[in-house]
Order: structure tokens, then C-alpha cells, then sequence
């Protein structure tokens, strides 16, 4: 295991709870460093987040880094520096019948996500506590009707503010829609045929590489399928226990130079 992964050259790296902070709500030291260490070895090195594009920048925006190439929203939208351009959306059937339920639930929060720019349909103060707790990596909310955009604009994710019972008969209105979640307050609803594997697949296809030569760290419940995907998948000390219970190495929080300490622990720094 060792020799697979000195030997690899992709770094998946989920943002909330994995690159940033929940406790500061922002990104360590010890991870910028290690980060630029990994560049200085000739290692790429890519987001894999459940963020929108455009909810992305309140982070990345405010470190000394540039990664590869980014896998979004939860894996239906991938780009990188060389040209890559990867998009898919929920079915259009589905938005429609996400919104028309939530129009006959008139006390659920949504956030609808498209490639570059994401609004709720309503708020309440519980929603506003919930993005609060991200502190300064809380993106700014807009509040938007979804009719006036869905027709026009190609929705990937949107996430409501619901239980797992209300989650499944959420989806089961739709043909092909599943739900991943990193926050116990919401779930992200996607295309039941993407997700963070699918993104990642896509990533590693276009530059013809091996999965089982990537590396991904993660913390939350949409990151399960990208830790059973790569070839070692880390979860974070701070994770909860569904990616703790399929990844490949547990190492520290966060706070703990967690991703410093994992690369040193497979001597790839």
C-alpha cells in the first residue's frame, strides 16, 4: 500500500469539514503546506466537493493555492486547466416534480444549484442558523422563485431541508434522483447515477488514469462513494462514521494537521 501510494499522482480533496474548519472556518496551515508540497513533488491535485461553482470561491478564494481541476456539486460538474468541461444535471421531469412538491410544502427550505449560481427558494431563522455555523465559509444566500429559472437554467443538486423518512419520499416521485448528505439538517439531491465517484471517474478518464493510483480525504456522508471509489480513501478524525466506516485509513481532525499527518503516515511527504 505504501509503494501504491508514493507512487500516485491524484489528490481528491472534499472542502467542509476535510480542507476547512469547522471549528475556525478556515484552512490550516499545515494543509496549505502540504498542499504545496504535494505540487512541489509534480502531484495534482483536485476538489471534490458537494459546493456549487459558485459557492466554492468563499473558500478557495482566501487560500494560497491553485488546484488542477474542480469536481462539483457532489460530481456532476467537472472542469480542470486543460480544457475538461463535464456537466450533468438533474432530468428536467425531476426538477419539476422536486419543485412542485415543495410548492405543496410551503414550511421546506430548498437550495436549488445550477453550474454558476445557487439560491433558495425560501429561508427561515433555522435555515439561517444552519448557514451561520459555516462561518466565514458561508456563501451569501439569495432567495429566488424557482420557477422563474428552472425552465431555463439546468439545476444539478438541490437540497432541502429534511429528514431521511421526508428524503425518501422525496425521491421516490422522481425517476433518478438519490440523496447524499454532509450535513444532518439537509440532503443533497442528485442524479442517482453521478455522485463524487462518478465525478472523479470522469477526472481520471480524461487525463487516463488509474483509479486505483488516487487518493481521496473526506468527512461527510456524500463522500462514502468517493472513498470506496479511489484506490485509499481517507476520512478525516472528524468525520462522521459513514466514511469512517469504508475508508481504507482514519487519520486526524482537521484542527489536528489531519492531512499533513495521513500524507506523512504513507510517506508521500
Amino acid at each position: 500500500m505504501a509503494w501504491l501510494l508514493r507512487t500516485s499522482r491524484r489528490r481528491f480533496f472534499d472542502i467542509d469539514g476535510t480542507l476547512t474548519s469547522f471549528v475556525t472556518h478556515v484552512v490550516p496551515q499545515s494543509t496549505i503546506d502540504a498542499l504545496h508540497a504535494l505540487q512541489d513533488k509534480g502531484v495534482k491535485i483536485f476538489i471534490c466537493s458537494g459546493r456549487a461553482p459558485s459557492y466554492m470561491g468563499v473558500v478557495l478564494d482566501t487560500i494560497p493555492v491553485t488546484f488542477d481541476g474542480i469536481v462539483g456539486l457532489n460530481g456532476q460538474y467537472c472542469v480542470d486547466n486543460t480544457g475538461l468541461s463535464y456537466r450533468h444535471p438533474l432530468d428536467q421531469t425531476d426538477v419539476e416534480r422536486i419543485t412542485m412538491w415543495l410548492d405543496e410544502h410551503t414550511n421546506v427550505i430548498a437550495n436549488y444549484a445550477e453550474s454558476d449560481h445557487g439560491y433558495f427558494n425560501r429561508v427561515d431563522e433555522a435555515m439561517r442558523q444552519t448557514w451561520r455555523s459555516l462561518g466565514k465559509t458561508a456563501p451569501k444566500v439569495d432567495i429566488c422563485d424557482p420557477h422563474t429559472r428552472i425552465a431555463d437554467h439546468p439545476t444539478f443538486q438541490i437540497s432541502p431541508y429534511v429528514d431521511k423518512t421526508v428524503e425518501a419520499e422525496i425521491t421516490g416521485i422522481c425517476d433518478n434522483v438519490r440523496g447524499v448528505r454532509w450535513h444532518p439538517d439537509f440532503t443533497d439531491l442528485i442524479p442517482a447515477d453521478g455522485g463524487k465517484a462518478k465525478g472523479m471517474q470522469v477526472m481520471l478518464e480524461h487525463y487516463g488514469w488509474n483509479r486505483m493510483n488516487a487518493i481521496a480525504f473526506g468527512d461527510g456522508g456524500n463522500d462514502v462513494d468517493m472513498l470506496k471509489y479511489a484506490g485509499i480513501g481517507v476520512a478525516m478524525g472528524n468525520a462522521t462514521e459513514e466514511p469512517k466506516a469504508v475508508a481504507d485509513y482514519i487519520t486526524d481532525n482537521v484542527d489536528d494537521a489531519g492531512i499533513a499527518n495521513a500524507l506523512h503516515h504513507f510517506e508521500i511527504l
